[in-house]
């Protein structure tokens, strides 16, 4: 119970009104999900584990943030989550992960440590980069394990790594890219596994400070999310300037020049951690509107009340995601454009998964792009 009282104070889950508007918003609990932020807090708060810590319950949740804006309380729902996931681990309760945990088990053996990886496979011979000391880190994340673990769903964020090197070689920027990267710990903390995110966040946090870099570039709206906020306790001196591709590409756009294509409309998807997490919306728009001849259309939900691609964390893929997923692959084909832009390879990856369902696929499927390769596609030679 004093665990619980400790979590309460500390998410203020005690200032709950009880009225109920993060259920009322909450994106599973709106596809018809038994699941209830408000029935979570009201447990909290009544100090007893009776239920509170089930699994599935727990994993239910998006952690997607858009109760925590609609709460008149200032209750702090998603980091009430986040600390009873870490209470529910250290209980010897884990989440039924989706795809049998294997990508909870590659994270945990890179936080081991003990296993050579083949990081750099993927580079290939246009790409500068270096493998040790730079001025600018480009952060990878963990694309090159998504295209091999869903070959079946045409997965292809590595396009949009790629991409990115080649948008900062053309800023004259040669990266530092290195081979003893590991996985950021995201998805180990956001299931409560604090343990091994922390190996994981001192090996990476030391990796970074010995290259010397000023600037870390990140691609991958959660690993962002991560560096800036998650691993703030790991750092020793300075951190470096930590910056989304975007906010990086915004900030050097007089340095690039755009040829003149054929039109082409194309709407985007915030992703939560990018927007909601970190009040990152203009940077990705500023650089689309610089592209002379695309027109970025938004969806009616977009910004602060976009709507989650509803698997972040690999914690969470039942029919209430697929349901999210499927209404707003159709909010994204109601606008007219012909592709649907993302900052975040994950994003890609849950949207890519909705459309493989053979009697949605022509309701729902839509072209889907990585930002920074709608970029380089845009540059002059």
């Amino acid at each position: 119970m004093a665990n619980l009282l400790a979590i309460a104070k500390r998410t203020r889950a005690w200032a709950c009104y009880d009225c109920g508007k993060c259920s009322a918003t909450c994106p599973i609990t709106r596809a018809g999900g038994a699941y209830s932020p408000r029935r979570q807090v009201l447990a909290t708060n009544l100090g007893s584990l009776d239920g509170l810590l089930d699994s599935s319950n727990l994993s239910a949740c998006l952690t997607c943030m858009m109760c925590d804006l609609r709460c008149p309380a200032g209750v702090n729902y998603t980091e009430l989550v986040l600390r009873l996931r870490e209470l529910s681990f250290r209980e010897g309760v884990e989440p039924e992960c989706p795809h049998g945990g294997v990508l909870q088990s590659m994270m945990r053996i890179m936080a081991a440590g003990k296993t050579k990886q083949d990081r750099l496979a993927w580079l290939t011979g246009d790409l500068k980069t270096s493998k040790k000391e730079g001025e600018v880190f480009y952060w990878t994340g963990c694309t090159m394990f998504f295209d091999a673990l869903f070959p079946e769903l045409g997965v292809n964020t590595l396009e949009g790594t790629r991409a990115a090197v080649r948008l900062l070689n053309r800023l004259g920027v040669t990266p530092v890219v290195s081979p003893e990267e590991r996985c950021c710990g995201h998805d180990l903390l956001w299931n409560g596994d604090k343990e091994n995110f922390e190996r994981l966040a001192k090996h990476n946090v030391k990796l970074v400070a010995d290259s010397g870099a000023e600037t870390l570039v990140v691609s991958c709206a959660e690993c962002l999310r991560t560096w800036k906020l998650d691993y703030e306790p790991y750092f020793k001196g300075k951190p470096p300037k930590i910056v989304h591709l975007t906010e990086y590409l915004a900030e050097h756009l007089g340095e690039l020049k755009f040829k003149h294509q054929d039109e082409q409309t194309l709407t985007y998807q915030d992703p939560c951690r990018l927007g909601r997490h970190l009040g990152i919306y203009e940077a990705p728009r500023k650089v689309m509107a610089a592209l002379p001849d695309a027109t970025l259309v938004e969806m009616p939900r977009s910004g602060k009340r976009a709507v989650c691609c509803a698997g972040g964390t690999w914690s969470n893929c039942d029919r209430f995601a697929k349901h999210i997923q499927v209404e707003r692959l159709l909010e994204a084909r109601a606008t007219g454009a012909e592709a649907l832009v993302t900052a975040c390879p994950k994003c890609q990856v849950h949207f890519r998964c909705a459309m493989k369902d053979p009697n949605l696929k022509d309701k729902i499927e839509i072209p889907l792009r990585d930002l920074a390769t709608v970029v380089l596609d845009a540059l002059a030679e």
